[in-house]
């Protein structure tokens, strides 16, 4: 996982509420074991109807979602989140999340930004106007703005999870810096217990 400290771009607004993981990513995807090639089936069932705003070209380089509320609930699939940022998206914007689907995305690089639903609505009609308004997203100082419209508002991010971000670690990254210590633990570990050969 990449440090993210700043994300800077445009977005695309999905005006719809509730979106589950199903919708997201489609369980038949499910049979990859690869984080990669999941963008192709992002809202799958959706991307058959022509007019999906993710089908309109003029939101085609967006790296951000700003949807509505309950965003990334139901099932636990990582797969949903893998979907997102493998077709390109660094961040979604909602006012609440599935508490699963936002500890996945923190794990995995995408940053979810909880809003008040009036300030969601305030850059969805921004970006409905103009696909070419520009959304800043300061992790460091946990701020989205958008200087078009004069917004600018703090988002909720415990500490944890915001060093997580800005030193790109997920759990493996965690898991290694302790490295000399698990290998020094396991250089004295009583040679009788089971083991895992390298």
């Amino acid at each position: 996982m990449q440090p993210i400290k700043e994300i800077k771009g445009t977005a695309l607004p999905l005006e719809r509420s509730d979106v589950d993981t199903d919708q997201i990513i489609p369980s038949e995807w499910l049979k990859k074991v690869e984080r990669t090639g999941f963008g192709e089936g992002l809202f799958e069932e959706w991307r058959e109807d022509p007019g999906f705003v993710l089908n309109n070209p003029v939101y085609k380089n967006a790296k951000i979602i700003v949807a509505g509320p309950n965003f990334g609930t139901g099932s636990s699939r990582e797969h949903a989140v893998w979907a997102l940022t493998d077709y390109g998206f660094e961040a979604v914007i909602s006012q609440r999340f599935g508490d699963i689907f936002r500890n996945n995305s923190t794990k995995a690089g995408l940053v979810p930004v909880v809003l008040s639903q009036e300030e969601v609505n305030a850059i969805t009609e921004q970006i409905k106007k103009d696909p070419a308004t520009e959304i800043v997203i300061d992790v460091a100082e946990r701020t989205v703005t958008v200087p078009s419209i004069g917004l600018s508002a703090s988002f909720p991010m415990d500490d944890f999870t915001q060093y997580r971000l800005l030193e790109g670690l997920d759990d493996i990254g965690l898991t290694l810096r302790y490295a000399k210590d698990i290998d020094s633990y396991e250089a004295h570990r009583a040679s009788w217990l089971p083991s895992m050969s390298r």
